[in-house]
This record gives C-alpha cells, sequence and structure tokens, in this order.
C-alpha cells in the first residue's frame, strides 16, 4: 500500500512538501534537514503555536520557531520551570515551588519549605547541579490527555491545590498534562520534547528566593542581563504579602471566591486598598513643601493617566492645587523630529520634545515667573504659542506624566529637591497557579486592546500588530529609567483580569486565522478562559479600570 502523504507550507522557506500522514512536527523537522540555530521548540501551525508532538493529519502551514522568538522563547522557559519543579521535588520534597515574576532578567522563584523562610546559596547549587542532570539523561516530556475529574485528583495526590482548583474551573471534561518522569504537572502552553533540548540556563540566589536565568532572545547563545529592581521587587513582595493574607493567589481561587459569591467584596477591598495607598501617597508629598513638580511615567496602558487624576483629588484633600502640564505640547516641529532605523518619525523618542524649552519654563515657573505654554497643533506637526499664561502660586504644584518623565535628561536643570517621582504600571501579582505566572505585558496588552478598540476604533489586529513596536519604544525609554522613581504605584487590581474578560474575549475572536497575529490573539484567548466572569456593576467610577472599560467619571482629552 502506498504511503498517505500531505502537503505543508512552510514558512520557514517558503517551500511546500510532501511528508507521510501521522508524522509529528519533530519527525517533519528532522525530514526536511532544517537547521535553526538551537532547533526548533514549537512550530505556527495555521498560525496557532503548537508543540512539537503535535501529530498531522491534514495539510497545514507550518512556521518551526526558536528562542530567538517570543512563542518559541516561552515554550522553552516553560519546560525549564518543570525541570525546576522536577528537581525541587527530588530534593526537597515536602516544599512548594512558586514562580512568581519575571524581573531582573529572569524568573523569581521561591521554594517555600517548612520552617524555613529563605533559600540558601546551597539549596541552590544543590538544583542547579540536579537540573543539569535531568537535562542530561534526555527525559521526555510526555503530553497525556486524561478526564479532568483524575486530572485534579493526581494533582491533588501531590499537593497541587492550585492546578486543582485552575482546571476544574474551566468547565471542561478532558484536560491535557505533562509528565517528566513520571510527575505530573500543568502549563497553558507547549513544553519541548524532551528535556536535552535545553541548552542554556542558570540559577542563583535572589533575595528570599532565587534568579532562574534563561537565553536572552536577541542573543539566544547568551544569558539575559541582571538588572537591578529592587524597587519593582518589593512591589511584587508586597502584593503577594497581601494575596496570601486574602487567600486569593492564583485564579484557580480566584474562580472559586467568584463562584461562592465574594465577587462584589473582591472589588471592593482591591479598590478601597488602591485608593488607600493613593491618598497615603498624597500625604507624603504633602508633608514635603519644597516638592514642586511631580513627574509620573510608565508604560502603555499602565492606568497612569488616571492614577495621575486621582492623585490629583488626594493632593487636593491636601490642601494643594494640582496643575497638570500636557508634554505632548512640547514636541518639536515634525521635521525636526529624530527618526527610526526605518526612516520614519520616532515621536517615542526623548528628543522629539523640545528639552531646552521645557527646562526653561519649568524653572521660570518654579522661581515664580510667568510662562505662556506652547501647544502643540498635530494636524500641522507645529509648535504654536496658545496663548495660555501660566505662574504657580501659593500651593500649586505641577503634575507631568508623560513616557519620557522619569528620564533624568528631561529635567536635568531643575533643582532635584523640587522633583517627586513616580512610576506606575499594571504590575500583575496574581498566578494562573504556582507553575504559571501571568506576564504584566499581558495585563497591558488586553487593556489596550479593550480600550483602542472602544475609544480609537481599533481591532484587536491593529493592536496586536502594533504591539511589538510599543514595546520596543518601553524598553528603550521606560523601563530603564523605572528605578529613578522615588515611588512606585502598582495600579493592576486583583480582579481586574476577570473584569477585562467579557470585552476582551470578542475582539480576540474576530482575529482572522490567516493573520500572523492570529497566534498571540489565540493565546490570550485560551488564558482568558481560564479567568470567571465577573459582574461590574459594582466597580467605581473612579477605577482605574473604568480609563478601559468606559463609564468613568474623570474626563479624558
Amino acid at each position: 500500500m502506498a504511503l498517505q502523504t500531505l502537503t505543508i507550507r512552510l514558512k520557514n522557506t517558503a517551500t511546500e512538501h510532501r511528508v507521510p500522514v501521522g508524522y509529528n512536527l519533530e519527525q517533519v523537522y528532522e525530514l526536511l534537514s532544517l537547521s535553526l540555530p538551537h532547533g526548533a521548540t514549537s512550530a505556527k501551525v495555521n498560525n496557532k503555536v503548537e508543540g512539537l508532538h503535535y501529530t498531522l493529519f491534514s495539510d497545514k502551514d507550518i512556521e518551526f520557531l526558536d528562542t530567538s522568538s517570543p512563542s518559541g522563547l516561552r515554550t522553552y522557559t516553560r519546560s525549564l520551570f518543570f525541570v525546576l519543579y522536577k528537581a525541587t521535588n527530588d530534593l526537597f520534597p515536602q516544599s512548594r515551588l512558586r514562580i512568581e515574576i519575571s524581573m531582573s532578567g529572569g524568573f523569581y522563584c521561591r521554594l517555600l519549605k517548612q520552617g524555613e523562610e529563605s533559600t540558601t546559596e546551597q539549596d541552590v547549587a544543590d538544583l542547579r547541579r540536579r537540573m543539569q542532570e535531568i537535562i542530561d539523561a534526555d527525559l521526555p516530556f510526555r503530553r497525556i490527555t486524561a478526564h479532568t475529574d483524575e486530572a485534579a485528583a493526581l494533582f491533588r495526590q501531590y499537593g497541587q491545590e492550585d492546578k486543582a482548583l485552575l482546571l476544574e474551573s474551566q468547565g471542561k471534561l478532558y484536560t491535557h498534562y505533562y509528565t517528566l518522569d513520571g510527575l505530573p504537572d500543568y502549563f497553558y502552553g507547549s513544553l519541548l520534547v524532551r528535556t536535552s533540548q535545553i541548552y542554556l540556563f542558570d540559577l542563583i540566589a535572589y533575595g528570599e528566593g532565587l534568579l532562574l536565568r534563561i537565553p536572552d532572545s536577541a542573543s539566544p547563545d547568551t544569558l539575559r542581563t541582571i538588572f537591578p529592581q529592587e524597587k519593582l521587587f518589593d512591589i511584587f513582595r508586597e502584593n503577594h504579602r497581601w494575596q496570601d493574607i486574602l487567600g486569593i493567589s492564583t485564579i484557580g481561587q480566584l474562580s472559586d471566591a467568584c463562584k461562592k459569591g465574594f465577587a462584589s467584596t473582591l472589588i471592593h477591598v482591591s479598590e478601597a486598598l488602591q485608593e488607600k495607598k493613593i491618598a497615603a501617597l498624597a500625604d507624603r508629598i504633602a508633608a514635603r513643601p519644597e516638592i514642586r513638580v511631580i513627574l509620573i511615567a510608565g508604560p502603555s496602558s499602565s492606568g497612569k493617566t488616571t492614577f495621575s487624576k486621582r492623585l490629583s483629588v488626594g493632593l487636593a484633600v491636601c490642601g494643594l492645587r494640582p496643575v497638570p502640564i500636557s508634554l505632548d505640547d512640547y514636541f518639536v516641529d515634525r521635521d525636526k523630529t529624530p527618526l527610526d532605523s526605518e526612516g520614519q518619525y520616532d515621536f517615542e523618542h526623548l528628543h522629539a520634545l523640545n528639552i531646552p524649552l521645557f527646562n526653561e519654563q519649568m524653572r521660570t515657573l518654579l522661581q515664580g515667573g510667568e510662562v505662556e505654554l506652547p501647544h502643540y497643533n498635530f494636524h500641522s506637526g507645529k509648535s504654536e504659542k496658545s496663548g495660555k499664561r501660566l505662574r504657580l502660586r501659593e500651593n500649586e504644584l505641577l503634575i507631568l506624566e508623560g513616557i519620557h518623565a522619569l528620564n533624568p535628561e528631561l529635567t536635568s536643570n531643575l533643582p532635584p529637591e523640587s522633583k517627586f517621582r513616580i512610576y506606575a504600571s499594571a504590575l500583575t501579582s496574581i498566578l494562573l497557579d504556582y507553575h504559571n505566572y501571568i506576564p504584566t505585558t499581558d495585563n497591558r496588552l488586553l487593556r489596550r486592546i479593550v480600550r483602542d478598540n472602544k475609544y480609537r476604533g481599533y481591532s484587536a489586529l491593529d493592536t496586536i500588530r502594533r504591539w511589538p513596536s510599543v514595546r520596543r519604544g518601553e524598553d528603550r525609554w521606560i523601563f530603564p529609567f523605572q528605578e529613578e522613581a522615588d515611588e512606585m504605584v502598582n495600579t493592576a487590581l486583583l480582579f481586574e483580569l476577570a473584569a477585562l474578560r467579557g470585552e476582551a474575549l470578542p475582539l480576540l475572536e474576530a482575529v482572522p486565522e490567516n493573520q500572523p497575529e492570529y497566534s498571540e490573539a489565540y493565546r490570550l484567548r485560551k488564558f482568558l478562559t481560564y479567568l470567571p466572569p465577573i459582574d461590574l456593576r459594582g466597580l467605581p467610577p473612579t477605577s482605574l479600570l473604568r480609563e478601559f472599560l468606559g463609564g468613568s467619571s474623570f474626563k479624558y482629552s
């Protein structure tokens, strides 16, 4: 009998090939003698990311991925998480591994050992050695399909109530999970085929836990650079402590609380906590009369606009009069705007702003003088005089919000004691489960998808397509200066991903399968299905989320 074959269109080489029906992606990769530098970690199949376990039964478009792509690196990283969990289970069977946040060029993890708070240097050395042994053993990651009840019971046997709750919250009859040398674990994305595909990692002591280091996607032969993020680290630790007190640190626990009728309570408590923090920050600023300029920066969709408005209310309660200044009005004429690598105007570049004029006017205001504020005409691309004159009166202070607000060059001529710098971002701290963290970038992207559609008429496809460019701008102009802040503010809310779910899902479902962005839309859709729907009628009109969902009592220009 002739061997049955199917056709694949291979995007890596823009060629078509006939391959046997029933081959998996790993076999196809080997059959075609492809040579990605570190091998394939996963592949896009009809623009949906699949693991190399995936079996082909019909014609497909295929693009193999490696650690230089975001999706390929995610597969590699999840597999490394499993190896760390396996090493932890082998050496410290009475402990729990919790992968908490991405930071400092790696992933901060905690080893929750009975009676001990911190992980020792010897613990880390032992874990690193055991991980390397597991990698060298070339063990397979096996993908298992089981009834959800059976899978949940299995995870409870291993003390993983967080995973059991997560699987049960989905309402699915059957579940896929993985095993490594008989040890089960669950991940919401694909894994590698074998441990020997992990070619580079490191594990070091960090804080009370450890930092798992991974390859740099821009240079996959090297590890990501470690950089200090102590202030950011403190914010995350504070949020995790608060969530542990509430007993809601994972999505499974959140779903369980919502099912039991506590959704409204979660909204009220989360909003009250955020309001308390903003009020306390306003009090600290008011106690320092030398502060005359508040600088607020944060990445896209961080909620910094609403935060600045709520902070202004808090300052007014303290007897101060905040005066907002738009940095957008300090743009240089369009023909003087710096160009990017593709020869296009780079409006996110620091020198797209008229820094000398800005510093001159700010200095004049702080010295008691009067200035005429500029106005940038976006239609003509010219800076114009606004006719608005400003002099700071008693108890007035300036509030400046923008992506460059923390860049020292922007306010280089202002007295240091006159400035108070705030970094605001949605620092998501809730986990899917102990081994599946939620990237803060996903939180912000979902916010932006909803907002862009509601207020700007952009589709989810448009927003996802622009997102890599937005992220590059953040990496260059925002993140390097976040530790310059005098205060960091977390604008994320414990329940907010569930709140965004209802608006975001239909927008993501509208992304066509024939578009490259479909893979990202599908990934986000799958993630959102883990979240419970939540009634937003109890969401206050001053909530930070109203900036994205609508219904805010604040006015936005």
